[in-house]
């Protein structure tokens, strides 16, 4: 039998806080990342590209970008899974999920949209604009 590597967090509530409201705001991404990413870390695929290796402990840091709308990464930036493995322990450190901004302000209120795309309460007319002016160029 295979031997699966173990999940563990680098803050658990911080991540599960931005996981659920991934869930409620971009049903894609975290179908993707539960259903798909997740299942292939548990196996040992590695996905997404190493940030940086530290030799001391055997571990490398990966960031993992998740799908999503066009509009959105260019408003909010993309939505990445940032992770460490741990190769000798067999252990995947689960440690953010970006951009925390957004997706901390979802976890905390609801949010709007503005032609199909969330808009933050903090910065409502800069996102607002954003979209205004990406919906303009794609004409």
């Amino acid at each position: 039998m295979k031997e699966n590597y173990i999940f563990e967090y680098t803050n658990e509530n911080e991540f599960r806080k931005y996981e659920r409201s991934l869930k409620k705001y971009n049903m894609l991404a975290y179908k993707k990342l539960y259903f798909s990413f997740y299942p292939s870390l548990k196996e040992g695929k590695f996905l997404g590209e190493v940030v940086s290796t530290n030799e001391q402990n055997n571990s490398k840091t990966y960031e993992l970008k998740l799908p999503t709308d066009v509009i959105f990464s260019k408003v909010h930036g993309d939505i990445k899974l940032h992770y460490i493995v741990y190769l000798n322990e067999k252990i995947v450190m689960l440690d953010h999920i970006t951009p925390e901004g957004i997706l901390g302000e979802g976890h905390q209120s609801e949010l709007t949209t503005y032609k199909g795309v969330m808009v933050s309460k903090e910065n409502q007319e800069k996102d607002m604009f954003k979209i205004n002016l990406l919906k303009m160029l794609q004409k």
